[in-house]
């Protein structure tokens, strides 16, 4: 009986000694005189009994240690839980204090669309669970912005950036979305890089896929352009995937630019310098060259006379016999002399004869 009158007095003398507007669930603010050995803060409230803050209603997180945030000296702001702790103190919670901070600076950081960074600490078959100052936010894998060739454990302990697309505190639901922050940030990269694009400007790409007629290069994330196989190379009738392979890394320059639809064509930038600017310095009408066969058409035979530069052999200019294919006197990879008859530099074409040399010292026998 003595004790509880003892207990209603110090309740009564507290409540005196400290402000009128401090109650219970009130904020008090004190000075830490001791952290024990077993985490537990003790206060200095400005009255002969002091505040202590138990181990776990300093955070959250049991993990957290007061030492790392506190020393002796330093100011501590708290919710008053109890007068009277059973032990002649006032119980207090700073974790109670700190999360309502949190929430409010949570919720002003929401207001002004800011972008939140912090660790991944749960991984489960729905997503991800995090947290900003002990406020839980889930992020959904559908907007994880996890790709098919990631491994969802590996983002276990990692730092993510995302931002809150549904804040419910009265259903304490808090959703968080890392893809709609990836698809911002691509989208702000690919409008850069379309305002930055000229042509002739040079980049380097990733080769993503290969056709029979080129290949497609990423320049920038979600920017692919198309690098036609006369871009590659100037020889004729190569295959793309003798020059490029899948997930290469090539030097390209851009081409042609169509930036009202966003297209892009591209050009090896090591392709070379163009062997037709010196054709008309190196060859001349009557010239007796070498020459490759490499295609054969209806009409005629193309035959590769240096890399890069091609002439026809007409069907008529093959033999002197009548033939109806050049098949009939020629084979792929056979080579042979070759009389040009016809330049034409500015639009790529010459033509070439073997009947001409047929019968003279250029001959070669088939």
């Amino acid at each position: 009986m003595e004790n509880l009158e003892i207990d209603e007095n110090f309740e009564e003398l507290f409540k005196k000694s400290i402000k009128e507007e401090t109650k219970l669930d009130k904020v008090v603010t004190g000075t830490i005189i001791k952290i024990t050995k077993n985490k537990e803060i003790f206060v200095d409230l400005g009255y002969k009994a002091d505040g202590i803050i138990p181990r776990e209603e300093y955070s959250f997180n049991e993990n957290d240690d007061p030492n790392d945030e506190f020393k002796v000296g330093d100011k501590i702001t708290a919710d008053v839980l109890k007068l009277n702790d059973g032990l002649g103190n006032v119980l207090l919670s700073y974790k109670r204090a700190r999360t309502r901070n949190a929430r409010k600076e949570f919720e002003e950081k929401i207001g002004n669309k800011e972008i939140f960074s912090s660790k991944i600490t749960e991984i489960n078959d729905n997503g991800f669970i995090t947290d900003y100052k002990g406020i839980r936010i889930f992020i959904p894998l559908s907007l994880s912005g996890i790709t098919r060739s990631e491994n969802i454990q590996d983002y276990k302990n990692k730092i993510v950036k995302y931002v809150i697309v549904e804040y419910s505190p009265e259903n304490r639901k808090v959703i968080g979305s890392i893809r709609e922050l990836k698809d911002k940030e691509k989208q702000e990269k690919q409008q850069k890089f379309w305002n930055e694009a000229e042509e002739n400007k040079k980049y380097e790409g990733i080769v993503t896929s290969i056709s029979d007629y080129g290949a497609f290069v990423e320049v920038a994330e979600g920017i692919q352009g198309l690098l036609h196989v006369s871009e590659m190379t100037w020889q004729r009738n190569t295959n793309p995937h003798d020059i490029l392979q899948v997930n290469q890394k090539v030097n390209v320059l851009i081409k042609e630019l169509d930036k009202e639809n966003k297209r892009l064509k591209l050009s090896l930038e090591d392709k070379g310098p163009n062997p037709w600017e010196q054709v008309q310095n190196k060859y001349n009408v009557n010239d007796v060259v070498k020459v490759k066969i490499v295609k054969f058409m209806p009409f005629g035979a193309f035959a590769e006379i240096e890399p890069g530069v091609e002439g026809l052999i007409h069907i008529s200019q093959i033999s002197d016999e009548r033939i109806l294919k050049p098949e009939d006197k020629l084979e792929i990879g056979q080579e042979l002399n070759a009389k040009i008859i016809n330049m034409d530099v500015e639009n790529k074409k010459i033509e070439l004869s073997i009947k001409e040399i047929i019968g003279t010292s250029y001959e070669v026998t088939v």
